[in-house]
């Protein structure tokens, strides 16, 4: 979202305010009918006034525009226009936008696949605090797609995106303190950060916890084994 958006006490202030032409009322206006706040949900209206709002440049409703594209909703699904109306949002400096463009030129949705592009604008979403962006990006760098690999630049992106509560950087982050890639090894902070995964559901955090306490308990019982071999038949006193 861009900063310094005006807020209205009272929906019906809110639209006089969109229907005399002021662009962020009216895109307000538009999230309401995308999501039946207060009216009766309208995709056709959402697009409408998204649409009123993305012509005099409003880069949230023009994210949202893209959206709508991007789903078809209100508007025949057409990547295509979904890219434009990113790439307008996007170079205004909307993070959403960045994020969404970026996506795209991974994918090669609407525009020719491009990873260099994609790297570019997950970097500026990232950058803006967008959390899905940081963990993309923290990907790139894990991986070393477009760029040299760099796990400390990893780590860096998934904590960043695991403290706004994405669960794969979570998991992600967690099997870098598991394996001492990018930072000290670390067991408890690795289960730390596969339960905060877990509980949203992820599953390979769910599965790696899993690993690690089978594994603990193996350890525990040839530990125990082991203590009892030690001692021996008839060695009490």
């Amino acid at each position: 979202m861009a900063s310094h958006r005006k807020t209205w006490e009272r929906f019906e202030d809110l639209r006089k305010a969109a229907e005399a032409g002021d662009p962020q009322a009216q895109c307000y206006l538009g999230v309401a009918y995308q999501n039946g706040a207060g009216v009766t949900q309208d995709y056709l209206e959402a697009v409408k006034w998204f649409r009123r709002a993305a012509d005099q440049n409003d880069p949230v409703a023009q994210c949202y525009l893209g959206f709508c594209y991007l789903s078809g909703q209100g508007v025949p699904q057409e990547l295509g226009a979904a890219a434009q109306w990113f790439r307008e949002a996007a170079e205004l400096g909307d993070p959403a936008a960045q994020f969404n463009l970026g996506m795209l030129y991974e994918t090669g949705q609407g525009v020719p696949q491009n990873l260099a592009e994609a790297l570019k604008w997950y970097h500026a979403a990232a950058e803006r605090g967008e959390a899905q962006a940081q963990f993309n990006l923290g990907v790139f760098y894990e991986q070393g797609q477009v760029v040299r690999q760099d796990f400390q630049a990893a780590v860096k992106w998934y904590r960043l995106a695991a403290e706004q509560g994405i669960a794969p950087a979570q998991c992600n982050l967690g099997l870098c303190y598991q394996t001492g890639r990018g930072l000290p090894e670390d067991q408890q902070e690795a289960v730390r950060w596969f339960l905060r995964a877990a509980r949203q559901g992820d599953k390979t955090a769910q599965h790696n916890l899993g690993v690690y306490y089978a594994r603990k308990e193996a350890d525990q019982s040839a530990a125990a084994a082991e203590g009892t071999t030690a001692a021996g038949p008839g060695t009490a006193p």
